[in-house]
């Protein structure tokens, strides 16, 4: 028999489910040419744009967050149409907001630092180590990068190596070479 949280899992996530309330996070997934994302989205804007596994997050934003999760077209689709038209090459930059709550607060520094990157750039993890006043804290940039809860909008796969290769990367190495071929940077 399934948990209550898997349950409850199943049944917002269901293609016919529809909630008597609004929920206070909107929750659900979307395919791209790098995998299936699940997003969640707050009040304060996307908390989660993730290669991990929907029941993993949706007992995360669960536990850390807290609130109604369920599905929300009228705030999902507007991110799922930005994230499509970023692989279709027509979006630069994302216009959702970042709700980084999932983050810890060292990895909410480093991910500030990332959302100045901009698009067909790279920097690298001893640069943005450097800029966050932590130049010797280069595994912990590392493992902030790949736990970022907001991949994409938050855009970690510009973080690459100092010896010019990838990177570690949430999605995978093949998902960050794609993405920065996407973006016209060849690393590795």
């Amino acid at each position: 028999m399934p948990t209550p949280d898997l349950e409850a899992l199943i049944r917002v996530t269901a293609p016919g489910y529809v909630g008597a309330e609004p929920p206070e996070i909107a929750f659900g997934t979307t395919d791209t040419p790098v995998g299936r994302l699940v997003l969640a989205v707050t009040s304060r804007g996307v908390a989660a744009c993730s290669f991990e596994d929907e029941h993993a997050i949706f007992e995360r934003v669960g536990r850390e967050i807290g609130g109604f999760i369920g599905p929300d077209p009228r705030r999902l689709d507007p991110l799922r149409r930005e994230i499509d038209a970023y692989f279709a090459g027509r979006l630069r930059t994302f216009t959702a907001s970042v709700d980084l709550r999932l983050a810890t607060p060292f990895a909410r520094t480093v991910l500030q630092m990332m959302l100045a990157v901009p698009y067909g750039t790279v920097t690298t993890h001893a640069e943005l180590a450097a800029r966050i006043g932590r130049p010797q804290a280069l595994h912990a940039v590392s493992n902030a990068l790949v736990a970022n809860p907001v991949c994409l909008i938050v855009p970690c796969h510009r973080a690459i190596e100092g010896d010019g290769g990838p990177g570690a990367y949430a999605g995978g190495p093949e998902a960050k070479r794609h993405l920065l071929a996407l973006e016209g940077i060849t690393a590795g």
